[in-house]
């Protein structure tokens, strides 16, 4: 299984950059990028941050692609 994410979206519907959301969750630009790009599986910690901010639910941002 892999990690869907849709950070992306919902981040830009929030009006913010990557380094706006970063800087509010206290991580680097970087990192929101490589958890964009499926790169890097963010913790639950900083899954749970950012949903907070973006104000949505962690299933809002992230879902399993259902692959065994």
């Amino acid at each position: 299984m892999s990690l869907i994410t849709h950070l992306a979206e919902r981040r830009k519907a929030a009006g913010m950059t990557q380094a706006q959301l970063a800087e509010a969750v206290g991580v680097s630009r970087k990192t929101i990028n490589t958890v964009e790009n499926r790169v890097f599986v963010p913790s639950t910690v900083l899954a749970l941050r950012l949903a907070e901010e973006l104000d949505v639910s962690v299933h809002d941002l992230f879902e399993l692609d259902g692959e065994a």
